[in-house]
């Protein structure tokens, strides 16, 4: 990646043909929030770390008043090289990849049996005993075909990846017990598949008990708008047996022309590029990761930046455990040599400079609490009134089917001309993980009536900044819900409190006086927002403008460790004071 820089002077600033929100923030001397509203005036919406190309940047560029060129022909004219470049793919480099299938579905339906009986038809009487090795994902060969099983469980992981801006999936594999039919968690399932936009190809599972009825399974998915082909629709369903293999070849077959179809290329002849699909750290080997290679190549050596963590690459292990010394698209292995775990979900890339790579990785951890904004009603409200977006998606939860089909239908009447409202997945019941990790995924805003909170899908909400809105009065919900569709609701600004530190020194250096503190809680970080208390009164507030460890400048100083502060415009510090860090932030 090019590091994007600018002249002063001449207010021209170089940047490269991919750059991410911080790093424009960086070269045009502002901050990231002035480009993310840039970048919402242009109708693009990104968070901290998200990439935009040359010519957003260069408009981006230019409303703060810089002149943009790109950093291509500013490397020719001075000689400079370049490091890992992000580049655009020529069709004539592209090559035919293996499908990435994810396998979803009600709960005892079947999806590790059918994954599992998939994989052990797909292997030689020599690898017999290395089946078990476990990293998320594996390939089978089918005849020649290549195809990648994303081994997660069930669609939580699945969009918990999507939630996180990863694209893996290709198709996704509906799995329906033909002796139970379509469940709570199948029509689930539907509507994670339908909101990645990914093709369905339905496995009717268990064909070979005496309760089994495959037609049945097909009209019950009918009345949730998945038709099968056999009724006039476009869905593949196999009719499968994961105990006997009876299917098994015929599905494996109609993955590969569903993949066909869909005319799957990467260039392997570049840098990689790709997505962790599962992490853990390993008491003997550290951390590990289990990366999918979208498109590039990836070797044993090369340096990489996995969402906040960086290294690089000692060794590589596919999903039989042997180690291999490169990874081509669509290939999972797990990787060892990162500094810190990664998320499942985090995207990865090669860098060309350790050094650059450890300070991007540094920079993301540091700008994790800061990378957007709280997804809300007055968020989207405030879209639609500026004309940045034109769908309002949302997830109904209710306390009975009765009242859910009510509100729904009241809803989808609130379009107007130029937005409409999209309700994506409705159920009875509580509003789980699951529901707030699908509107994470989709840019939905969560709607309650009647109903709990579950703890894990408060926890979720609160990482992921999804506003939960849950209601007791019918038409006050539909009331909020057409204000939104209006562009009337307000957005409302909110402070955080970052961290306290408490001065138990003052110390004399050059050019003034700096507290030696002790963090009392959360964390302290450079050029955040501060205040400083004296007796629990405010006597200054201002910025974090220098923090060191042992002389040493840092980031970010955590609880229970000491540090040294300086604030702007103020040096007055006395033991006892206590220096609290916040931000603000727009719930909405």
């Amino acid at each position: 990646m090019t590091q994007a820089g600018s002249t002063e002077a001449s207010r021209v600033v170089t940047l490269p043909r991919a750059i991410t929100v911080r790093e424009l923030g960086e070269a045009l001397g502002a901050t990231s929030i002035d480009v993310i509203k840039e970048l919402m005036k242009r109708g693009v919406m990104a968070a901290i770390n998200q990439t935009v190309d040359y010519e957003v940047a260069a408009e981006v560029a230019q409303a703060l008043g810089f002149e943009a060129s790109p950093a291509e022909a500013a490397a020719e004219e001075h000689g400079e090289a370049d490091v890992v470049t992000e580049k655009e793919d020529e069709d004539a480099d592209l090559q035919p990849r293996p499908a990435v299938v994810t396998v979803m579905g009600h709960v005892d339906h079947g999806k590790t049996s059918l994954l599992d009986a998939i994989r052990k038809t797909n292997v030689t009487a020599g690898e017999v005993g290395a089946i078990t090795q476990h990293i998320g994902a594996y390939q089978v060969d089918d005849n020649g075909h290549k195809i990648t099983f994303i081994d997660t469980p069930g669609h939580e992981a699945f969009t918990a990846l999507r939630a996180r801006g990863a694209s893996v999936t290709d198709i996704a594999i509906l799995v329906v017990a033909a002796d139970d039919g379509v469940m709570p968690q199948t029509i689930e399932a539907i509507d994670h598949a339908r909101a990645a936009k990914v093709p369905i190809i339905v496995a009717i599972n268990k064909i070979d008990l005496p309760a089994a009825d495959a037609n049945k399974v097909k009209q019950e998915l009918t009345q949730h708008n998945v038709v099968i082909e056999e009724f006039g629709g476009d869905v593949i369903a196999i009719p499968v047996s994961a105990k006997t293999g009876d299917g098994l070849d015929s599905l494996l077959e109609h993955i590969n022309l569903v993949a066909e179809v869909a005319e799957l290329k990467a260039n392997p002849d570049r840098p990689a590029e790709g997505t962790v699909v599962e992490s853990e750290k390993d008491p003997n080997r550290g951390p590990m990761a289990t990366l999918i290679v979208q498109r590039g190549t990836l070797r044993v050596g090369e340096t990489i930046v996995a969402g906040a963590s960086s290294g690089r690459v000692k060794a590589m292990f596919d999903h039989l455990g042997k180690k291999v010394t490169e990874a081509g698209p669509s290939t999972p292995v797990e990787v060892m040599g990162l500094g810190t775990v990664p998320r499942a979900g985090d995207t990865f890339a090669v860098f060309a400079d350790e050094r650059e790579a450890r300070d991007l990785a540094e920079d993301r951890q540091h700008d994790a609490n800061e990378s957007g904004r709280t997804l809300s009603l007055e968020a989207m409200s405030g879209d639609i009134a500026a004309g940045r977006i034109s769908d309002l998606n949302i997830i109904i939860k209710g306390d009975t089917h009765g009242s859910v089909e009510a509100i729904n239908t009241s809803l989808l009447k609130l379009g107007a001309e130029d937005v409409r409202v999209n309700v994506i997945h409705t159920g009875a019941g509580n509003i789980t993980e699951s529901d707030v990790m699908l509107a994470t995924a989709s840019r939905a805003i969560v709607i309650g009536f009647n109903v709990k909170v579950d703890p894990g899908a408060k926890r979720v909400a609160e990482t992921e900044r999804i506003d939960i809105r849950n209601y007791q009065i019918i038409y006050e919900l539909i009331e909020d819900v057409e204000k939104a569709v209006k562009g009337l609701m307000q957005p409302v600004i909110v402070e955080v409190i970052d961290g306290h530190a408490e001065v138990r020194a003052v110390f004399r250096v050059r050019g003034g006086r700096i507290a030696g503190c002790m963090v009392t809680d959360g964390a302290i970080r450079r050029n955040s927002l501060a205040r400083v208390l004296r007796g629990g009164e405010m006597i200054h507030e201002s910025r974090v403008s220098s923090l060191k460890r042992f002389q040493e400048d840092v980031r970010e100083v955590a609880n229970g460790l000491e540090c040294g502060i300086g604030t702007e415009r103020f040096e007055a510090f006395e033991e006892g004071d206590v220096i609290e860090a916040f931000h603000v932030e727009e719930r909405g």
